[in-house]
């Protein structure tokens, strides 16, 4: 079946990171592609190269729903201006077990969202792009940046700019993972 991962970065499980993300589950499915939203909050990750894993933090099993789609988007609250640690430990995790795995993100269409109150979301969607760039994934645009703005949860929502954004950029990730199928 094919299927989209949404990896949030966010401490917060209920935050508005989470909450864009299950908006553009809702976008993907409605355009014939299952999605699932999946959250790092309370995951305690390993900063670790090793590609064989086996640190029982929870993070083998979010790779191997990785390797069984066709989708990747993630997304990250910005703190400080850039995407969190635990996303970036994350997108080189994933990317170390994608080079010792046949290279399954190769391919794979996706591509990156950035919520902030208010700044740093370019500085961050430059940096989660790299992962997309270097492991040879398609990246659909959009009308603007995949920036959302919001503090509070449920802020992000009511930004329908931003909003109206990565929606569009559901759909294209939606669109294409029908085509290339």
């Amino acid at each position: 079946m094919k299927k989209v991962i949404l990896l949030s970065g966010s401490p917060n499980p209920e935050g508005n990171t989470v909450q864009v993300l299950k908006e553009c589950a809702k976008v993907i499915e409605q355009n014939g592609v299952s999605a699932e939203v999946v959250s790092l909050a309370g995951m305690n990750l390993k900063d670790s190269m090793n590609p064989q894993g086996g640190y029982n933090d929870g993070f083998d099993e979010i790779i191997e729903k990785i390797k069984g789609a066709k989708g990747l988007i993630v997304a990250s609250p910005v703190y400080w201006g850039t995407a969190r640690a635990e996303l970036m430990t994350a997108l080189q995790r994933i990317a170390m077990a994608s080079m010792k795995s046949g290279n399954f993100l190769s391919r794979m269409v996706g591509g990156p969202i950035a919520v902030a109150r208010r700044a740093g979301q370019t500085s961050s969607i430059q940096e989660m792009l790299m992962f997309y760039l270097y492991n040879d994934m398609i990246i659909p645009g959009s009308t603007y940046w995949n920036v959302v703005f919001g503090q509070k949860p449920g802020e992000a929502l009511k930004d329908e700019e931003g909003m109206r954004t990565v929606k569009r950029f559901s759909e294209n990730i939606a669109y294409l993972v029908n085509k290339l199928d």
